[in-house]
């Protein structure tokens, strides 16, 4: 009987070294499963802010936006990842062959399909979509604003006889612009890198767009200096910018 004791204490302890060489192969734990949960759980839930926040985009600038990608996938796919050139903002068959079409849809053009477009969409997104947003209970307002700043950017453009081509991401300059204006000493996270003051994030724009796309970005100038008058005729006259109070409400 000690003898059969013996054998199973024996056959014990081998199958306690069998399970713990096993746990020593697969190297797993509570921890990590509780590691792996949430990291599944943050995955899921940043997904799903996106979409929320996506959800509560105001109408115009949400239409903007899907006009934009699917113009850009057609350059992507059908020109070389260019943006289409009949869609280009070119003067000649604009006037001559009566393409009136282009003066307005030259402004889907947010570049090509790389590293800086994301980042000049979610520009986009992030300030015309809380321009539109603060602005809900006068929505035409924001409409004026909105055309007046693009027929102003193409009147300098004509003026200084220069030839845009990325007419979208000018547009989101003067965006950033003109709510820079309006939140003026307000801390702003860049990507959680670091807090800069509004004011200073129409700068912020341009030496990105220097850095990215390694052109001095003389057209998006132009964007900051029609916000200028832009801005203080609305503020003064007989519009009004989107006020702070409503931020992000």
């Amino acid at each position: 009987d000690d003898d059969d004791d013996d054998d199973d204490d024996d056959d014990n302890d081998q199958y306690d070294d069998e399970t713990d060489d096993d746990d020593s192969l697969f190297d797993i734990d509570d921890a990590d499963l509780d590691t792996a949960e949430d990291s599944e759980f943050a995955e899921d839930n940043t997904l799903q802010s996106i979409v929320t926040a996506w959800k509560k985009t105001p109408p115009l600038t949400q239409t903007y936006l899907k006009v934009c990608f699917a113009t850009s996938l057609w350059g992507y796919f059908g020109h070389g990842n260019k943006f289409p050139p009949s869609l280009e903002l070119k003067w000649k068959p604009t006037l001559q062959r009566m393409q009136l079409w282009r003066p307005l849809t030259a402004f889907f053009n947010l570049g090509p399909i790389g590293m800086s477009y994301p980042l000049t969409a979610h520009f986009v997104w992030t300030y015309m979509g809380t321009l539109e947003r603060l602005n809900h209970d006068k929505p035409y307002e924001f409409w004026i604003m909105v055309l007046t700043g693009a027929v102003t950017l193409l009147s300098a453009y004509a003026a200084l006889q220069l030839n845009p081509t990325l007419l979208g991401h000018n547009l989101s300059t003067f965006f950033v612009y003109i709510w820079s204006r309006y939140h003026e000493g307000l801390d702003v996270n860049m990507f959680e890198l670091f807090n800069t003051k509004a004011e200073l994030l129409p700068w912020f724009f341009l030496a990105q767009t220097f850095l990215l796309e390694g052109e001095v970005p003389v057209l998006d100038f132009v964007g900051i200096v029609v916000g200028t008058p832009t801005f203080d005729v609305f503020e003064i006259m007989f519009l009004s910018i989107p006020h702070a109070s409503f931020y992000f409400s």
